[in-house]
């Protein structure tokens, strides 16, 4: 029976070089000459730090700016936490990798919802949705494509 399977994943890789794109071009920038301000990728977050808060809204720009040059999709990153430290301001940035239970629900309600004839199974932080025709399999890619659900899905595992 075919099968595919949806999952939300960023290529770390290419996050790596939307932050050392944006390292690159936070030296020349002619606003933050003087101004004491980086951006640092750790494992599974990215940190922004300046010394006002506007600053800050200006480094996640860039970075969005250079990731989306990337083929990443911005909704993939979320600004968490402010961390307050002497004069500088740190802002957190989490990059959202997986599908979590309540967007998997989600999903498998507004397939259900729609009357396709496929099932859809949550196999921890991807979905598998099997079905007895391709074309169905192709309509339910569409209608995951087109509803917004607050995170990017790709689709892989594609099988006949």
């Amino acid at each position: 029976m075919p099968s595919f399977d949806i999952v939300s994943e960023i290529d770390m890789n290419q996050a790596k070089n939307a932050v050392e794109n944006a390292k690159r071009e936070l030296e020349t920038r002619f606003d933050f000459r003087g101004v004491d301000a980086k951006i640092e990728l750790n494992k599974d977050h990215i940190e922004l730090t300046a010394e006002a808060d506007q600053q800050v809204m200006q480094l996640f720009d860039i970075f969005a700016t250079k990731a989306s040059k990337l083929q990443l999709d911005v909704s993939s990153f979320k600004i968490e936490k402010e961390d307050r430290h002497g004069k500088y301001i740190t802002r957190h940035i989490t990059i959202k990798q997986g599908i979590d239970k309540e967007i998997a629900k989600k999903v498998v309600k507004l397939v259900k919802d729609s009357g396709i004839k496929v099932q859809v199974a949550i196999q921890g932080e991807e979905l598998r949705v099997t079905g007895k025709k391709r074309d169905d399999l192709q309509e339910v890619m569409q209608l995951v494509r087109t509803s917004d659900l607050g995170q990017p899905f790709q689709f892989k595992n594609f099988r006949d």
